[in-house]
């Protein structure tokens, strides 16, 4: 069969180009004589090439530019390079580099990736749909800019978060690329400093009424089902009342699930699961308390709460040992400003207003900041957690980098070397005393790409919160003794195609459990994942 595309079209087209490693018979059969150097490279070469044009780069962002073109480029050599470094890279291509991204996509951007959706063409969104080239997506990950990272509302710029997300489904979870779309919903922004920026890309109008986001989302959601019938849809960095309302809405409609409420409760979770390993308290006798009480909250406390039920709580037990806090102080009986999704974390508390004060009070064992609110742990907090627990867990989850509650080298040093740490964005090694600690990064990437690939082998038709528990005991249980050790509590990053594998494989046996599927049981579910997931290597095309 003769391939379709031939000459400089080929060359242009990522999914196929080679580059410098098309063979000198398929650079005849091809069209390509003339077109490339007269060199002929392996992959490996091309991989050793790009590391070395990647390091001549003197900044993240510059990096990041970098990769994004060579995934625009040649597709398979960009998830090589990202296969054979994750550690080294995943921050480059997501957090805390991807905000740096966002703020200023209008003047990165090189080539469009993704479908733009905007309420300008409402009633025509199946149209737009049915723009993408591939005709068989599994896999939309989808915003509308409002609650981009901690860095608020960017509109439009936005697009950067589902693309790289989409690229951490292939590169750690072994989903193909030819099946994931990135999407940004296109609803405006409140942000003047965008809307009177020339260079600004999206929409110039304010964002719309509830009832008319719902409106266009519900016509977003009903054309998936039409025109990608077999796609799993993952809502993103919306904000966070729009994220629980549309989330309650559609989880038992359609194949969906949202990576901020359920992707960040269920790696928060593998967190404690591995922090019980070093504390020796198991996770129904943990006692909570977070800073920020929004959709990544409430969404940790909410599956904490299944996971203590399935150790043998009660419900009411289980969410009585957890607290919330936020802006306006401890969430309890007596406020009148809480939200319906808050009310079953409103106990019968004193109403306080500092958040040390709080943990003087509730004496948690652990703290889980989700607030976007830089150094709110302070010294202060630390040394509370301190003197409450021998072993406390300190967890500042909020990203980028620059809005972490605290950082790694604050907690070790505030709290003697006795704090089990782990937090969103990536930090270095710390020396106390005589020993040294790997802070361990709570990034969803442990999560999401598990859960899409086993969605992907076994065609699951919904996403459910157990499916999420099981992945992040999946997680959890790749901890080595020797991560433990130097105070490690999720499995290293440069094993993370392994880790999501065998996470996925966990998830997968929830979906046939469940009957969330309608493919036959294979005898051997790690086979099924692995058989499925995607290799970059080239193919011969002559």
């Amino acid at each position: 069969m003769t391939f379709p595309l031939r000459g400089a079209p080929l060359l242009r087209d990522p999914r196929f180009n080679k580059g410098t490693a098309f063979t000198e018979e398929e650079r005849e059969s091809l069209g390509l004589l003339g077109l490339l150097p007269d060199g002929v490279d392996t992959l490996e070469t091309q991989v050793r090439r790009a590391f070395t044009q990647l390091a001549e780069k003197n900044s993240n962002l510059g990096k990041y530019i970098y990769l994004s073109s060579l995934q625009d480029t040649n597709e398979t050599l960009f998830y090589r390079v990202l296969r054979q470094a994750p550690a080294e890279l995943l921050p480059l291509v997501y957090t805390p580099t991807v905000g740096e991204a966002c703020e200023r996509y209008g003047l990165i951007m090189r080539r469009t990736k993704g479908l733009y959706v905007g309420i300008n063409h409402k009633g025509r969104v199946r149209e737009i749909l049915r723009n993408w080239p591939v005709s068989d997506v599994r896999f939309i990950v989808v915003t509308n800019g409002n609650r981009i990272l901690g860095l608020g509302d960017l509109g439009a710029n936005g697009m950067a978060i589902p693309i790289g997300k989409l690229a951490l489904y292939t590169a750690c979870g072994g989903v193909p690329p030819e099946f994931t779309l990135p999407v940004l919903i296109d609803l405006g922004t409140d942000n003047s400093k965008l809307l009177n920026d020339p260079l600004y890309l999206g929409l110039r109008r304010p964002r719309p009424s509830a009832a008319e986001l719902d409106e266009f989302v519900e016509e977003f959601v009903e054309a998936v089902q039409e025109v990608f019938p077999r796609c799993c849809i993952q809502f993103e960095d919306w904000a966070g009342v729009d994220a629980m309302r549309l989330l309650e809405r559609y989880r038992d409609r359609v194949c969906c699930f949202n990576d901020d409420i359920q992707g960040t409760a269920a790696v928060a979770l593998a967190g404690l699961m591995g922090a019980t390993r070093i504390t020796g308290k198991p996770l129904s006798q943990q006692r909570v308390l977070f800073l920020g009480a929004g959709s990544a909250g409430l969404g940790i406390a909410g599956l904490l709460t299944q996971a203590m039920v399935l150790e043998g709580l009660t419900l009411a037990q289980a969410r009585s040992q957890i607290a919330l806090f936020d802006i306006h102080g401890l969430i309890e009986s007596t406020r009148t400003d809480l939200h319906e999704f808050q009310k079953p974390y409103a106990h019968e508390l004193p109403a306080i207003k500092d958040f040390a004060d709080a943990i003087e009070m509730f004496k948690p064992t652990a703290i889980v900041g989700v607030s976007t609110v830089a150094r709110a742990f302070d010294r202060r907090v630390i040394e509370a957690m301190a003197r409450v627990n021998e072993r406390p867990i300190i967890f500042p989850y909020s990203n980028p980098t620059s809005r972490s509650e605290c950082t790694a080298e604050e907690a070790y040093q505030w709290s003697q070397g006795r704090a089990v740490f782990a937090s969103g964005s990536p930090f270095p090694p710390v020396r106390y005393g005589d020993k040294t600690f790997v802070p361990g990064q709570g990034n969803n990437v442990y999560i999401f790409p598990a859960i899409g690939m086993a969605v992907y082998a076994t065609q699951a038709t919904r996403v459910t919160d157990e499916m999420f528990i099981a992945a992040a005991r999946g997680v959890a249980e790749q901890v080595m003794q020797s991560d433990l050790d130097v105070g490690l509590i999720y499995p290293p990053q440069s094993e993370l195609l392994r880790t999501e594998l065998l996470a996925a494989t966990r998830v997968a046996e929830v979906i046939y459990a469940r009957g969330l599927t309608k493919m036959p049981r294979p005898d051997d579910l790690e086979g099924l994942i692995r058989a499925h997931a995607y290799i970059p290597e080239y193919h011969s095309l002559g």
